[in-house]
């Protein structure tokens, strides 16, 4: 089965800072373990790239091509 992830779970999964990182990561790797793959609209990795990246959301924020290698990955 595929799953849409949209941008705040996205983030939630990639940033460790971010309050659901945990979670996050735990429902990734049992739908990993379930055989289950993800979709992602573009838009969606552009807004991402964007919110990782803001030093006003995070206090540690990701750098630009940090950010852009996760997108790449995803």
């Amino acid at each position: 089965m595929k799953h849409g992830i949209d941008t705040g779970f996205l983030v939630a999964a990639e940033v460790v800072e971010h309050t659901s990182h945990l979670a996050a990561r735990a429902r990734i790797a049992a739908l990993v373990a379930a055989g289950d793959g993800f979709a992602l609209a573009p838009q969606v990795l552009a807004e991402f790239i964007h919110v990782v990246t803001d030093n006003k959301r995070f206090i540690t924020p990701l750098s630009m091509d940090a950010a852009r290698d996760l997108a790449q990955k995803w």
